[in-house]
């Protein structure tokens, strides 16, 4: 290459170089002023120095080791070289990499060292929880080894040896390579293949690999407890594991030291050659498959699986004990819940029951269009189509209620341009709640916050005359504008006080009317990062590569930006250490809008905790379609350690220690100064009172309690007990979620705000257990009720298919259905009441048309067997409590609807062997119905053949469990199939196939 060919490449990576490292110290720069701006600077300085660290330590390190093996192996290098083919060919390479070796030694040498160090940095985590440990004050059943070094040690001193192994790999090949290539090491030719020298150097380099192979198996003896079960679905160290495995992995560790030594010794002291070395090697090999597979295995053949329940029941209470411990399950009882009252109560309908009072119909997940749709005001407002909730006192009265803040939504502005995007438009306003019991209006929400000024807009707000909205605002807020919000994204803000005398330029709140000035205001508050001077500018021109921070009139000596806005970020870049839950909800704390963000603490080297995936385990209908950021996160250790707080006016955030004895969160603070997270005591009375059991806790912990509520071995193994998360009714692909709702469910002194879910046992579809969490002083209460396991009360996807079959709504939803409008099911609630089961489930129509809400128009309610369709919640309960005292006649079902077709009604009583012999007659009509329309006599001779054998199990079945059968239904004496008011039971036609 020619001399201006040289200086030209040169020029271009130089450019490269500094572009690169231009963006570097920009980013850098502008992520100090962000965290200086948040005040965790320590944040910024601790990970950027530690990562800095990291990269020259290991970088140097594994470079210096490198560069040295293979300057040993060109110094040891022979000086006169046998003559043979084989060198000669290697006569080119030698000429082209002698003149300049050193430098190809170094650039080899330093290559390998910025890989090491780039992933080295990638590890800052381990290296801070290693370097900060702090004792769980528990060890490990086998071992009695501080459960510290699991969760904070073992993580490091794996990757610690992976990056041993890789450098001497490197070494070994970069060694062999010189040595081959100079001579030491030769293929032909008369007399030794190796040279003394280069035969120490590569033994040595081998005898260090086995070393650390030694090395990895007492390793892996601890690591043992984080293994999977063969045969279970269980985690940690199992009867083949402890009694094989591990005196095979410490008899191959002391192997490989003696084989270590039988290589350095044997290769260079007595043989000098690599024949003892080799079969030494070898002898390795076959001791690992041997000791450290075929025994294992022929232990798990022979041993355990012919008494597996004998041998392994030790094992297995150890994984029930550390999961329970280690996902805070370890204080949970489960408690029985006879639930054997089939009548609807009075209770029902008096006022006096606390959990009745406070039955939840506005579902957060449904009325996100109903509040954007009726509160946004202006186009460009937008409220998260996944509402929040929450509880708030008001006229002296605690209960639940559907909440959301109007956020600006960007893509909608009509004039999207800069100014208007960064500096007019940089902020949404005010903070909308509506009681979660109450609808209003044709099924609307009485909106009670959230108006603009003094008036509720009335015109706007008036059904027939009626108001949609309370009186007045009952939860004011001293600062509604909203400039931190979920639907943020990437937009930032330009802010700051205008000059005196001039004109607030930042779009505040449509008040209407010819006076507009009070629409726009200046942002006062202490958010943002100044840029007050020509070298902040250019920095964020830079950063958001944007030159109007340059050019343009709108920023001034007062003007600040805002940037990432979003509060889980914020969170997230505060405490990276930290999981968050996947639903920030705002509150009203002290007047101020409030984000409040639940942070866990986790690990994945729990000893014998079950491990499971974090993404998968929170996935229900409620988080269907949403994108994770990670494609995986292994946990076996969970704790809701900190509770977060981000000011939506402001962009203050606040950490606070909730579980201040977790280890986990007492080794981060450690590390970032002990300062980070502000002690439990800080916690302000009014936000402890806005705090819930966080959601997604609550669905890892209702996973794991599906199998780990048995406790013992032998239930476990059988697995006879276990549950499972029941399907949503309103959506058949995905897991039901939890729902808030404020009850006194029993065992319970008062009614609580709390996180509730229904269980079902495995492959059945009727209830098993109620779970609910909640928060008593403060202190989490996990609690479960659990069913008789013979109970014949119907579960959520079953009531569902049974309230959806009434006539009256089978006939209603179908018209809805043909008249252009969507049925939309809300929650369906699962409220145990008087020792029985109360089933609530709202149901929203909505207008196909675009601009249409969803509104709350019918209610589904059953108690025991009784079921109810009404157009409010008081009329459903009304009519069930009618049933009962013989004012009404019980509700009449539509068979072949559903899943479960009719069910029984009335006093009949209902076991699955009686759903059963239903299910069967109504799949014995639809067949007959088939049958006479295709003119098939054999189909309808098999089909009245199968409703006749069903009827005859109904009547048994019905016989069994103490009933009178009534008549039996007839078959032909109708045209079509009806369903029995008094049984249930499914009446078909007999009509005459066609002849065709």
């Amino acid at each position: 290459m020619s001399r201006r060919g040289r200086v030209t490449i040169a020029v271009l990576v130089v450019v490269f170089l500094l572009f690169t490292l231009f963006d570097r110290v920009v980013g850098a720069w502008a992520d100090y002023l962000w965290f200086s701006e948040v005040k965790y600077p320590q944040v910024f300085t601790g990970v950027l120095t530690t990562r800095i660290w990291m990269f020259l330590i290991f970088g140097v390190a594994v470079g210096l080791v490198i560069a040295g093996n293979l300057y040993l192996a060109y110094r040891t290098r022979p000086l006169l070289r046998p003559h043979s083919a084989e060198q000669h060919a290697l006569d080119r390479y030698r000429l082209f990499l002698l003149p300049h070796m050193m430098g190809w030694i170094v650039l080899v040498a330093a290559l390998i060292g910025l890989f090491s160090g780039l992933s080295a940095q990638g590890h800052w985590q381990d290296w801070m929880l290693f370097s900060n440990s702090t004792p769980f004050g528990k060890t490990d059943p086998e071992f009695h080894v501080d459960l510290s070094f699991y969760v904070f040690e073992y993580p490091f001193w794996r990757y610690l040896l992976g990056v041993a192994f890789t450098t001497v790999v490197f070494s070994l090949l970069g060694a062999l390579a010189l040595h081959y290539l100079f001579g030491g090491v030769r293929l032909q030719g008369a007399g030794e293949r190796m040279t003394a020298a280069a035969r120490a150097h590569l033994t040595a380099l081998v005898a260090a690999f086995v070393l650390l192979k030694a090395a990895a198996y007492f390793l892996d003896r601890r690591g043992l407890l984080l293994d999977k079960f063969p045969t279970q679905d269980l985690y940690g160290a199992g009867y083949t594991n402890i009694n094989a495995l591990l005196p095979a992995k410490e008899i191959l560790a002391w192997i490989s030291i003696i084989v270590a030594i039988a290589i350095l010794v044997f290769s260079n002291a007595f043989m000098r050659n690599l024949v003892w070395p080799g079969l030494a090697l070898g002898l390795l090999a076959l001791s690992a498959v041997a000791v450290g597979g075929i025994y294992p295995a022929a232990v798990q053949s022979f041993t355990v699986k012919p008494s597996q329940l004998q041998k392994e029941s030790p094992y297995f209470q150890y994984a029930i004990d550390a999961t329970r411990d280690a996902f805070g399950l370890k204080d949970v009882k489960v408690e029985a819940y006879e639930a054997d009252n089939p009548n609807p109560p009075a209770s029902l309908v008096d006022g006096k029951d606390a959990t009745v009072n406070n039955i939840r119909l506005l579902d957060p997940a449904v009325v996100g269009d109903t509040y954007t749709q009726q509160q946004q005001v202006r186009g460009f407002y937008e409220f998260n189509p996944k509402l929040d909730i929450d509880r708030y006192t008001i006229d002296g009265k605690t209960q639940d209620y559907i909440v959301g803040v109007r956020e600006i939504r960007y893509d909608q502005l009509q004039q999207n341009n800069w100014q208007n995007r960064h500096s007019v438009y940089t902020h949404g306003y005010g903070f909308v709640a509506a009681p979660a019991n109450q609808v209003v209006c044709s099924g609307q929400p009485l909106y009670v916050s959230g108006f603009f000024g003094d008036s509720a807009q009335p015109d706007a707000n008036k059904v027939e005359g009626k108001s949609c909205v309370a009186d007045k605002d009952k939860i004011p807020v001293t600062h509604p504008q909203i400039y931190y919000g979920e639907q943020m994204g990437d937009v930032y803000a330009i802010v700051g006080k205008a000059k005196a005398g001039d004109r607030d330029a930042e779009f505040n709140v449509p008040t209407g009317g010819e006076d507009q000035s009070s629409t726009y205001s200046t942002y006062d508050g202490s958010g943002g990062v100044a840029v007050n001077n020509f070298w902040r500018r250019l920095l964020f021109a830079s950063y958001f590569r944007e030159t109007n921070f340059l050019l343009s009139g709108v920023l001034n000596d007062h003007s600040k930006v805002m940037y990432v806005r979003d509060p889980e970020t914020r969170v997230r870049n505060i405490a990276p250490f930290l999981t968050l839950d996947s639903d920030p909800y705002p509150a009203v704390v002290d007047g101020k809008i409030q984000w409040i963000i639940d942070g866990y603490t986790t690990s994945a080297t729990y000893p014998y905790a079950q491990k499971l995936d974090w993404n998968t385990a929170i996935q229900d209908s409620s988080t269907s379609g949403r994108v994770f950021p990670e494609p995986r996160q292994d946990v076996n250790y969970l704790r809701n350690s900190v509770k977060a707080t981000v000011d939506a006016y402001t962009g203050e955030v606040k950490l606070y220690a909730f579980d201040d004895q977790d280890p986990v969160l007492k080794t981060w603070n450690k590390a970032f100064g002990g300062k980070l997270v502000q002690p439990r005591s800080a916690i302000s009375q009014s936000l402890m009172d806005h705090l819930r059991y966080p959601e997604d806790q609550f669905k890892v912990q209702r996973d794991l309690l599906s199998r780990f509520h048995v406790t013992s071995p032998d239930g476990f193994f059988s697995g006879q007990d276990f549950w499972e998360v029941p399907k949503d009714p309103a959506n058949s692909t995905a897991d039901q979620p939890p729902y808030y709702i404020v009850a006194q469910l029993p065992k319970q002194d008062s009614a609580r705000f709390q996180l509730t879910a229904a269980m079902a046992p495995r492959k059945r579809g009727n209830l098993a257990a109620l779970m609910s969490a909640s928060y008593v002083n403060g202190q989490p209460r996990f609690e479960v009720l659990e069913l008789p396991a013979n109970t014949a009360i119907q579960g959520p996807n079953q009531t569902h298919a049974s309230m959806t079959s009434l006539v009256d709504a089978r006939k209603d939803l179908t018209q809805f259905a043909s008249s252009n409008s969507d049925v939309i099911y809300g929650n369906l609630l699962s409220l145990p009441v008087a020792n029985g089961m109360l089933y609530v489930e709202p149901i929203y129509l909505r207008n196909k048309n675009d601009k249409a809400f969803p509104r709350m128009q019918k209610v589904l309610v059953a108690y025991g067997q009784y079921m109810a369709y009404a157009d409010t919640l008081t009329q459903g309960l009304q009519e069930l409590v009618k049933q009962v005292t013989g004012q009404a006649p019980p509700p009449q079902t539509d068979p072949g609807q559903g899943d479960q077709g009719g069910t029984t009604t009335g006093n009949q009583p209902s076991t699955p062997q009686i759903q059963e012999a239903i299910a069967a007659m109504n799949k014995a009509i639809a067949d007959l119905e088939a049958a006479q329309k295709s003119g098939d006599f054999e189909a309808y001779g098999k089909a009245l053949k199968a409703l006749q054998d069903a009827i005859g199990r109904y009547q048994d079945a019905v016989k069994a469990a103490g009933g009178t059968p009534a008549a039996t239904p007839s078959v032909g004496a109708s045209p079509g199939p009806s369903v029995s008011a008094s049984t249930g039971t499914s009446a078909a036609a007999s009509p005459q196939p066609s002849a065709g």
